[in-house]
């Protein structure tokens, strides 16, 4: 399956309970038309890694993630040598008299010893067509990493000094994400089409919260929702996204409420705030006075 324009893309992502504005959808359809990867950066829990998971269930497609993070190096990111299996050869190898030394070392670098990490498996011809490669959190990662990283994305091959070069027959679909945490090198943007994934506007999360959590009433839904954008206007360490939205619901859904309450609330805070500071400034009236400021907020449904 292929996107023929920009709504089959949304029509499509919607299918996989993925809701998207026509910018975004403009952007994926112009990634996957070009060939051209996509850079997705935005605060954490907007969606960014959820929609590599939608693209690739809704194209039929394989999924490779590669969760960067601090010290992440080629080695993990491409492939290793499994060193146990290949002591165990040798062992085997000197209990039955011995072998060439030489012959013995080809054999100990092949296929069979070769663990593939994200990256080479990318490259790897896939059923179906090329997979989907998600490279998430880039931020987490340094220099040295995107450099590496520009130039397997440029050529979309890489070197096994044993093996030769491991070229992708088609090139995956990459889609790298970024939480902002620090500036990713322009060398690498200006490889990639680039969206700044936003929180959305209550309209639409109040659509993207009907695809996740579609038990919960209409009214409650729109609570929510408004509780929560009212939440993000606040001064807090760290805003709720819209994967703390969806949890919150399903944990009331849980407990079966029916509408928000300041004590629903304080009961369940730990759904949607992740620091102590931030749940500690809802105490008290304040959760009353958002709920209340929220409420005025909603116009009849």
């Amino acid at each position: 399956m292929v996107f023929g324009n920009i709504d089959e893309v949304q029509a499509g992502l919607a299918a996989q309970d993925y809701v998207c504005g026509r910018a975004l959808a403009t952007v994926v359809f112009l990634g996957l038309k070009l060939g051209r990867p996509l850079f997705l950066e935005g605060e954490a829990g907007t969606g960014k890694t959820e929609i590599a998971k939608a693209i690739a269930a809704s194209l039929g497609r394989r999924l490779i993630r590669l969760q960067c993070y601090e010290g992440l190096d080629s080695a993990a990111a491409v492939y290793e040598w499994n060193f146990a299996e290949q002591m165990i050869a040798i062992r085997a190898a000197e209990a039955a008299g011995g072998a060439d030394a030489s012959a013995l070392k080809t054999e100990l670098f092949t296929e069979d010893y070769l663990i593939e990490r994200p990256l080479l498996q990318a490259m790897r011809p896939q059923a179906g067509g090329a997979p989907v490669l998600l490279i998430d959190e880039l931020d987490r990662t340094d220099a040295p990493f995107e450099a590496f990283l520009l130039e397997a994305l440029s050529d979309f091959q890489v070197t096994i000094p044993e093996l030769g070069t491991v070229a992708a027959p088609e090139p995956p679909i990459v889609i790298l994400t970024s939480n902002r945490t620090r500036e990713v090198h322009d060398a690498l943007k200006r490889r990639c089409l680039y969206h700044w994934v936003d929180y959305p506007d209550f309209e639409r999360e109040i659509e993207i919260l009907q695809a996740r959590a579609p038990e919960a009433a209409t009214a409650l839904s729109r609570e929510i929702v408004a509780f929560v954008q009212r939440l993000r206007s606040e001064d807090l360490f760290k805003r709720p996204g819209v994967a703390e939205t969806i949890d919150w619901a399903k944990c009331l859904l849980a407990l079966d409420v029916i509408n928000l309450s300041p004590e629903v609330i304080a009961d369940t805070l730990g759904a949607i705030l992740k620091y102590q500071d931030d749940i500690q400034k809802l105490e008290g009236s304040e959760a009353k006075r958002i709920l209340d400021a929220a409420k005025a907020d909603l116009v009849p449904a």
